[in-house]
């Protein structure tokens, strides 16, 4: 413990770390609330929970698609424009969502926004994740930032859905206007941060025009997050099933915002550990054994019975997901190591917004365990193709296994 905490010290004594670290999780807020939120709202709005499903599915792979585009742009020209750019079409598409009912959008101008707004997501995540790497220059003060920026990235998926559920007690429309609130704050306050100033431009060199695609290890890794974060976004609609069946829709967001907790409480641990068994053989034991504890939410009608399960489910999921980013480190050429990224994040979003579509679908047919069901069989799905990464050779495990 004292070692952990000695090289927390160590990372704020840079200067402007602690400001950016403290920042980077307001900046972070929409990944908590803009999906849920919008899937409320769009509920209300239709009176359906797969229409809304879908629009929030939808937002994301229009997310998914872009976000390469604007990896490789950022790579290329700098971050300043990208964001200038996105923090202005992403919030204005947020807020004509908010206003759908009052002007009466049809629904496919719901989709059309919602592809606006997912288009045009400013890139935040990655951006965070690169100027930490540039900004520390010591693998262990990286390791440091990365853990940490873990921990915080678990915070906004657990307090956001508490924002939301807060918000809701008002109407679905007060919850995206939380939403749309912190979407309108992400880029301002990096851009306030001073972590811009950490930027460097990358020297010139030759590029495949596929970029880190070219590796077939990380295309296996890829395939697997998405089939793993399919399992988050059939969740994420699965628990305001299970609510709203349960007659309390208030425990939606607050089941959401526990799985989280479990999440961040995982990710703690798993960073202070050291691991002897390699990466690659790690990461499908993790992602199988997420589906055990939500083959345990089946057979439960009470929202306090689904608690211990929800919690547990989400204890293994930042583990899952700071070992896909260590292989993908490990594995990335240094030329594409932040596009590499990128893709990766546009696995992540497009499993989730498969994931909130397929479920919205289930649960229309099948009710809350409809979209458990689907988080089950992905996950093992996910663990299933992650053998293929194990197949193809080991990697060390990095020092201390943390990021």
């Amino acid at each position: 413990m004292r070692s952990l905490t000695a090289r927390y010290e160590a990372l704020f004594r840079h200067a402007g770390a602690a400001r950016f670290a403290a920042l980077s999780l307001v900046m972070r807020m929409p990944i908590g609330t803009l999906g849920l939120a919008t899937l409320l709202h769009v509920r209300d709005l239709t009176g359906s929970i797969a229409v809304a499903g879908s629009v929030v599915g939808t937002q994301f792979v229009a997310s998914a698609i872009t976000a390469p585009i604007l990896g490789r742009l950022v790579d290329t020209r700098g971050p300043r424009g990208v964001l200038l750019v996105t923090g202005l079409v992403a919030p204005l598409a947020t807020a004509t969502m908010l206003a759908a009912g009052w002007i009466g959008l049809p629904r496919p101008a719901l989709f059309a926004t919602a592809i606006a707004a997912g288009a045009f997501m400013p890139p935040v995540t990655v951006l965070i994740r690169t100027l930490w790497r540039m900004r520390l220059a010591d693998a262990t003060a990286r390791q440091t930032a990365f853990a940490l920026d873990a921990v915080l990235l678990e915070l906004a998926y657990t307090l956001g859905p508490l924002a939301i559920a807060l918000a809701i007690l008002a109407s679905a429309t007060a919850a995206m206007a939380v939403a749309t609130l912190f979407t309108a704050l992400a880029v301002p306050l990096l851009f306030a941060s001073g972590g811009l100033r950490w930027w460097t431009p990358q020297p010139p060199g030759e590029r495949h025009w596929l970029g880190p695609l070219t590796q077939t290890r990380l295309l296996a890794i890829y395939g697997a997050t998405a089939l793993l974060t399919t399992a988050f976004g059939a969740l994420e609609v699965g628990y305001p099933a299970f609510a709203r069946a349960a007659g309390a829709d208030g425990w939606g967001p607050v089941l959401i915002a526990i799985n989280a907790a479990g999440s961040a409480v995982g990710g703690l641990v798993y960073g202070g550990l050291r691991l002897r068994t390699p990466l690659p053989r790690l990461l499908p034991w993790l992602m199988g054994a997420l589906a055990l504890p939500v083959a345990c939410h089946l057979p439960i009608t009470s929202p306090w019975g689904l608690v211990p399960f929800a919690l547990a489910a989400g204890a293994l999921i930042a583990p899952a997901m700071t070992t896909v980013s260590l292989l993908v480190s490990s594995i990335a050429p240094a030329r594409y190591a932040t596009e590499a990224f990128t893709w990766s994040a546009t696995a992540i979003v497009t499993g989730i917004g498969i994931g909130m579509a397929s479920g919205g679908a289930m649960v229309e047919r099948f009710g809350p365990n409809g979209a458990f069901g689907v988080a089950v069989a992905t996950a093992l799905a996910g663990a299933a193709l992650a053998l293929a990464v194990r197949g193809r050779g080991t990697l060390p495990p990095a020092p201390d296994a943390a990021r």
